[in-house]
């Protein structure tokens, strides 16, 4: 295992992995493939669980308690994106999301991007915190809630992201 390059690797196939759940969902134009996107929807959720309580925690340990910069950046768009997959998916959803995931995978990705920056920090236990990665479970996923409030809810944190976004 290449110690520099093995969570780089493993977190952005994992994003590839995701982007083609995301395109086999949307293989028809005017509707929402369920099972594709239901694999999508559990697996961005645990995407995103990984790197919040495993990624994320170790490198601000490696840092001396101070996080990351992009860290709050990241969690902003975290937030957007989980807020988002609470909703019944509907092509304006989905666009949405798709957005969000254009703009936030180049903060992750690359020589610069924050999985080679944790990598590189000194007291960040690449192997472990990459074994970590793997064995992180699946999340459970409820069923999907449509109300006013889920509906404001996934709006207030598009804009909290700072993404001009309308669904």
């Amino acid at each position: 295992m290449n110690k520099i390059t093995g969570i780089s690797h493993y977190l952005s196939e994992d994003h590839r992995r995701l982007e083609e759940l995301l395109r086999r969902a949307t293989i028809m134009d005017d509707r929402i493939e369920p099972d594709a996107y239901m694999a999508f929807r559990g697996g961005l959720l645990r995407h995103i669980g990984m790197e919040e309580k495993v990624l994320l925690p170790a490198a601000q340990a490696a840092r001396g308690g101070d996080p990351l910069p992009v860290a709050s950046k990241l969690r902003l768009d975290h937030g957007a994106l989980a807020a988002l997959l609470v909703l019944t998916p509907t092509v304006a959803i989905v666009a949405a999301i798709r957005s969000i995931l254009i703009s936030h995978h180049p903060i992750e990705e690359g020589s610069d991007g924050i999985y080679a920056q944790c990598e590189h920090l000194d007291g960040f236990d690449n192997i472990q915190i990459l074994a970590r990665l793997k064995s992180y479970p699946p999340v459970a996923t409820a069923s999907y809630v449509d109300n006013p409030t889920a509906i404001q809810s996934a709006r207030n944190a598009i804009k909290r992201a700072g993404h001009d976004l309308q669904f």
